[in-house]
């Protein structure tokens, strides 16, 4: 499964367009029998077996069982498609899972998004390979926004340091599950575990390496190759931030 450099295939979306398929889309159905809100589960489904780079509306409408143009009366393209999507996947992420306000305090609130957005984020690996565009906000992403908000009022924090928390926490989340859904693709495609790998890459490099001396970057990089895989990166780096807000707001 390899990344499309372009997902949108046809770059933004008409913004008071796509305002309208998030807030107000039609649940009648068509001829067809379908719905665009059918169309986009669909999509989503497609995008996480095969990539994003392998859904086509094309591709998309034989799956959904209508013929191209009618699919384009549901969606006017790709780009507001992948609005579409990326606002649904967005809206599951707590699906089956406590909402971050029902956690016994905001520190274990702050660690359950973390894992929560981790995991969701791998789960639905092709968001990462989707460029960031200027946002257009939809239901999903306002009530995701909410939930994870609630925690931290009240803690504190002022509006715009609850939002840098927040935002921190869900960039260091996103990074780490980039890592991972590329660690797993590389494994894949070589067929080759880390340890072979570094077996046919490290003498090489040693030899590459010469006489440049690099203590400060050699040791923090095997202490980082020794560290584990990325959930364990993710889990400390979210520690850290949790720290600082006690010593921010005191540890009560």
């Amino acid at each position: 499964m390899k990344p499309s450099r372009d997902a949108r295939s046809g770059g933004e979306p008409d913004p008071l367009r796509l305002l309208q398929l998030l807030w107000s889309p039609a649940t009648k159905m068509g001829r067809s029998g379908t719905t665009l809100d059918a169309v986009v589960e669909r999509a989503v489904t497609l995008a996480d077996a095969d990539g994003i780079g392998a859904l086509t509306m094309r591709r998309l409408a034989d799956e959904v069982g209508v013929g191209a143009m009618t699919l384009y009366g549901y969606v006017p393209g790709k780009p507001e498609l992948v609005e579409l999507m990326i606002d649904r996947v967005a809206a599951m992420t707590y699906a089956g899972r406590d909402k971050p306000a029902d956690l016994p305090d905001w520190r274990a609130a702050l660690r359950h998004i973390a894992t929560s957005n981790y995991e969701h984020a791998v789960e639905h690996g092709w968001i990462g390979d989707v460029a960031p565009a200027r946002p257009i906000l939809g239901p999903g992403h306002l009530a995701k926004y909410e939930d994870e908000l609630a925690p931290l009022d009240g803690i504190g924090l002022d509006d715009l340091a609850m939002d840098q928390a927040l935002t921190h926490v869900l960039a260091t989340t996103q990074h780490a599950a980039r890592w991972q859904v590329a660690m797993d693709r590389a494994r894949a495609e070589s067929k080759l575990s880390d340890a072979q790998w570094w077996q046919t890459v490290g003498p090489r490099l040693s030899d590459m390496l010469g006489d440049n001396d690099l203590p400060i970057s050699s040791r923090v990089g095997h202490t980082l190759a020794n560290a584990g895989d990325p959930p364990g990166f993710c889990a400390r780096a979210v520690e850290t931030i949790v720290g600082d807000l006690e010593r921010r707001v005191g540890r009560p």
